[in-house]
């Protein structure tokens, strides 16, 4: 049967059969990455979002398309400029049986903002939450804000009571090596239940016979397993083993398709890879100059940007399955991206920066990276290391497996790091979602920039970031959101990469819907 693909930005789904008229099946995956910590606040990562939100849900949730769709809310209304008023359903069960009310959504934004967790940007610590009846939650909020609930599909509602009797109300961090019990356990409302975790190893669901909704899948199972072998992905696909693995390397995209029972599924993704440097400390903590930091001169900052050949890493890495960038947000999601352009590739140049700022000799430093995380991830920090030897700097590459990596460099473990490789999907697939994570300036308690790792800041971005959060005209708006990202991208706050693309192999017995966002939602599978 033909595949049923979307790509949020170029193609639509067409509906799979019904679960009732299918035979029911299993479906078994795996990922490049690993499913730790099953609490569903430990890490703001898509891979972990989207394995956890097929056992818990939000407020609201994202179609085939992403488009916002009601969830555990039936409906919302702003009932005063400041007042949102959301109207929830009635009749929902948690897995253990437990009634879905509104004590469990108070809770629940309440533990979300608490320490520990990495998804507090969800909720602005100001807002306050007013329980009017079981079914009716109000937010009062300390200004207007139209994008409200843009990103809470990834806001997942958990069951206040079975927290709180299993002792496991403070949120289990990315950092924490003492795992609580709802790390180890899930209890949500979702289409799926997580019957058994073996964090690393294999995480097995089931359907949910007492979810709210109508299922349009036909499996009786899912199993999945983390493979960080790209090899090894790839041939139990092509065997026959798995049903479904991503990301496929591009390599590796023919060689799926001319398979005969497997296809490659590609398209663009919204995610953008990009470099950041700390410009907060004012001595690097792994580096070799003393009592300086030089990432704190933009001049510098510029020389590793204009050292880095992105077109070269587009061919020879990516397979030209990626999109350079200029912003940290992808042009479909901002429509005027294209008016900033990157700084150009330019080793002479770059030379003369360094010069400049005084490290004509270079320095050596220390960069982060994922090795099981993004497309390519390794292979593209070893490719800008070797670039950034022709200005002099060495670079000593610390690759690691995503658990490790966000232990260290995320809040949770101190931002412990002088230079580091992210990839970021803005969950409200808005901009201002960009601006509060990756740009704001950072608190040392992580509590404002939480994912701005280097501790770049410039107030005037700031306030117009919190203009934007209030602006109801779209053109204003735009206007207030490329003024915010020009002066990041004249003062080099970090140094985008590229868009990657989505590349998921899959067995041509399913139908799947592959949103741009890289989530993986089995309430959209059929297997025949």
């Amino acid at each position: 049967m033909a595949h049923k693909l979307i790509a949020a930005a170029t193609a639509a789904f067409a509906a799979g059969l019904a679960a009732s008229s299918v035979q029911a099946e299993t479906l078994k995956f795996a990922f490049q990455g690993s499913l730790n910590a099953l609490d569903p606040y430990s890490l703001n990562e898509t891979f972990t979002l989207s394995a956890l939100g097929n056992a818990y849900e939000g407020l609201t949730r994202r179609g085939k398309n992403l488009e916002i769709e009601p969830g555990l809310a039936e409906s919302w209304e702003v009932v005063e400029p400041n007042r949102w008023r959301f109207h929830l359903r009635e009749g929902v069960k948690f897995h253990n049986g437990n009634d879905f009310t509104a004590e469990d959504v108070a809770f629940s934004v309440d533990r979300v903002r608490s320490e520990g967790s990495d998804l507090r940007t969800y909720v602005n610590p100001d807002v306050k939450v007013e329980i009017i009846d079981d079914y009716t939650v109000d937010f009062v909020l300390p200004g207007p804000n139209p994008i409200l609930h843009y990103e809470w599909d990834n806001l997942f509602i958990m069951d206040k009571e079975w927290t709180e009797a299993n002792d496991a109300v403070k949120v289990t961090s990315a950092s924490d090596t003492t795992p609580n019990y709802a790390a180890l356990h899930a209890n949500g409302t979702g289409p799926f239940k997580i019957v058994s975790h073996e964090p690393g190893v294999k995480t097995v669901y089931e359907p949910f016979d007492g979810w709210w909704d109508t299922p349009e899948h036909n499996l009786t199972k899912v199993e999945f397993t983390p493979i960080a072998s790209d090899a090894t992905r790839v041939a139990a696909l092509l065997s026959g083993e798995l049903d479904m693995v991503y990301p496929i390397p591009v390599q590796d995209i023919r060689r799926v398709n001319g398979n005969s029972g497997t296809s490659a599924l590609t398209g663009p993704e919204l995610r953008t890879i990009h470099l950041g440097m700390d410009q907060m400390r004012d001595e690097l903590l792994y580096s070799d100059v003393e009592g300086a930091n030089p990432f704190k001169d933009k001049r510098v900052r510029q020389a590793v940007y204009q050292a880095i050949d992105v077109e070269a890493i587009k061919q020879k890495i990516m397979r030209d399955l990626a999109t350079p960038a200029s912003l940290l947000i992808s042009p479909f999601l901002y429509e005027r991206a294209g008016e900033v352009e990157r700084y150009p590739y330019d080793v002479d140049a770059a030379k003369a920066l360094m010069e400049e700022a005084g490290y004509a000799d270079g320095f050596t430093v220390s960069m982060d990276c994922p090795n099981d995380r993004y497309v390519n991830d390794e292979a593209i920090c070893q490719a800008v290391a070797a670039m950034l030897a022709r200005i002099n700097i060495k670079v000593d590459l610390v690759a690691q497996p995503k658990a490790k990596y966000f232990a260290k460099v995320l809040a949770s473990g101190g931002f412990d790091t002088s230079f580091y490789l992210l990839g970021w999907t803005p969950g409200s697939f808005d901009s201002w979602n960009i601006l509060e994570n990756l740009i704001q300036c950072r608190d040392e308690a992580g509590k404002g920039g939480a994912f701005n790792l280097g501790g770049y800041c410039n107030p005037e971005v700031d306030a117009l970031k919190d203009k934007i959060l209030s602006e109801n005209d779209p053109e204003t708006r735009n206007e207030l959101i490329y003024q915010a990202y020009k002066l990041a991208h004249d003062d080099v706050s970090h140094i985008p990469l590229h868009q990657q693309g989505l590349a998921w192999g899959i067995s041509d017995k399913l139908d799947v819907a592959q949103r741009a966002d890289n989530q993986f939602k089995f309430r959209f599978v059929t297997k025949n």
